[in-house]
């Protein structure tokens, strides 16, 4: 490896090959802070510099792993010493705005927030949001098929990707950086991309879609009586908003009363005794009428019996401050450690049939247990969190069995906005069928047939 680093530093720098305690000063995801045990970090400073590092490394037969903003929790960042790390740190730019298109081009190391304060700033709005902004890059995002909490109006990462550009493993790149909403020329080959999770190419850059800033964003935070509550509140507001939905995130009461009452981290805007808590967004262009329409359609799914209770934000602090208790994974992390988390997805109707039966299986096995709920209701998407007392590794696999389990039959995904990773590897069977991995595997073959691309995540060796 000494020798191929010599030759990367002729293509990056020096102070741009890491090696030693500065590689192992830094940690390889922010979940567990364990140290990155990369055999060194490369630097590059654009496309041209990665792909003729990664030509160097195709040449000496040298798997590498993508750096990003860090922030993913299966894994997917983590180095082995005989693998370098490909960090684009360094890539950062923001290399145009078109406001009359709606686009934005960037490179894939700029942090999410950044990009949105950009898009701001010229009156626009990059619509994916999520807890991690100010940390996780629209590379990790574009990789990993990022979710957070305003899918249910604008959709998933995969959404807000026109065009992007990738550097494969033998260094080629691969460059379509469409600005178009159309274009049915041929394969739309940025979806190859888009959730590969760097096992396929390393995007190095990417055409976002912008749309427009609305004026007015109202937040409630509503308490429900039961799960036909919920279900009753998302259709409810979905036809008297008429598409002005732009969040609905769901608290089960285990979230909503430990992160309040129990810990004291929160005060908490509404008593925590009701079984399920739903954070609302409306968005639109006029406050008054948008408050009106807001105000109106809570009124009347609280005359339905769909809510017991509501709080309307009156300010940005008190938004803040109901947004701060569903965002408070440090607090989980606080509270329930060792913890285990899992990002899983299944159709709505069977949630709490679902959960009811997880916290009943782990409580029989660990009667001193813990399990919390939360997540992206609207969209099928659930965050569970278990603490049973133990981190070790056995612990894990029994509790990962009892979670993945029953989603199989369930239809539902082991990831939905997550990823794979190391973490999930050897679950993808439970959401995809054989056809599909033999397909997955086709095109890991053909991109990356000396398998150097994040090696060992997404599929398992055969």
């Amino acid at each position: 490896m000494q020798a191929l680093l010599k030759e990367l530093v002729a293509i990056v720098g020096a102070g741009n090959v890491l090696t030693g305690d500065v590689v192992s000063q830094r940690r390889t995801d922010w979940m567990s802070g364990a140290p990155c045990r990369a055999g060194a970090i490369v630097r590059p400073a654009d496309t041209a510099e990665l792909a003729a590092v990664m030509r160097r490394c195709y040449a000496a037969d040298q798997p590498v792993v993508t750096h990003g903003g860090l922030t993913g929790l299966v894994h997917g960042g983590e180095a082995a010493p005989d693998e370098l790390a490909i960090s684009l740190e360094r890539m950062t730019a923001i290399e145009a705005i078109d406001p009359i298109g709606g686009t934005m081009t960037v490179q894939a190391g700029i942090p999410l927030q950044r990009v949105q304060e950009a898009a701001a700033h010229n009156d626009l709005a990059f619509p994916l949001d999520l807890g991690a902004r100010g940390s996780c890059t629209i590379g990790g995002n574009i990789a990993t098929n990022a979710g957070g909490v305003r899918v249910i109006r604008y959709g998933m990462m995969r959404q807000q990707v026109l065009g992007l550009e990738a550097v494969l493993a033998d260094g080629s790149v691969i460059s379509s950086m469409n600005r178009m909403l159309k274009n049915n020329a041929g394969y739309d080959l940025k979806q190859l991309f888009i959730g590969s999770e760097g096992t396929l190419g390393i995007v190095t850059r990417a055409v976002l879609r912008l749309q427009p800033r609305l004026a007015s964003e109202k937040t409630a935070l509503v308490a429900c009586p039961d799960f036909d509550g919920v279900t009753g509140l998302l259709r409810h507001l979905g036809r008297e908003l008429a598409g002005g939905l732009g969040t609905f995130e769901v608290m089960w009461r285990n979230h909503y009363a430990l992160l309040t009452e129990e810990s004291g981290r929160h005060t908490p805007p509404l008593p925590p005794r009701w079984p399920y808590y739903a954070i609302v967004e409306s968005l639109g262009n006029d406050d008054t009428d948008n408050h009106a329409r807001f105000s109106a359609a809570l009124e009347s799914a609280l005359e339905a019996g769909l809510i017991e209770d509501a709080v309307l934000a009156q300010s940005d602090a008190q938004r803040q401050g109901i947004w701060d208790i569903r965002e408070d994974i440090e607090g989980l992390i606080d509270t329930l450690a060792p913890l285990f988390t899992f990002d899983v997805s299944l159709p709505i109707p069977d949630m709490p049939g679902y959960t009811e039966a997880l916290e009943r299986r782990l409580l029989q096995r660990w009667p001193e247990g813990r399990v919390v709920v939360f997540g992206h209701l609207g969209d099928g998407n659930l965050h569970v969190s278990v603490g049973v007392g133990s981190h070790q590794p056995q612990v894990r696999r029994e509790v990962e069995r009892i979670v993945y389990g029953p989603l199989a039959e369930l239809g539902g995904s082991v990831s939905a906005e997550h990823g794979i990773g190391l973490e999930k590897r050897d679950y993808l069977r439970l959401s995809r069928t054989p056809e599909e991995i033999a397909l997955m595997r086709t095109l890991k073959q053909a991109l990356d047939p000396r398998g150097l691309l994040n090696r060992h995540k997404v599929l398992a060796a055969e």
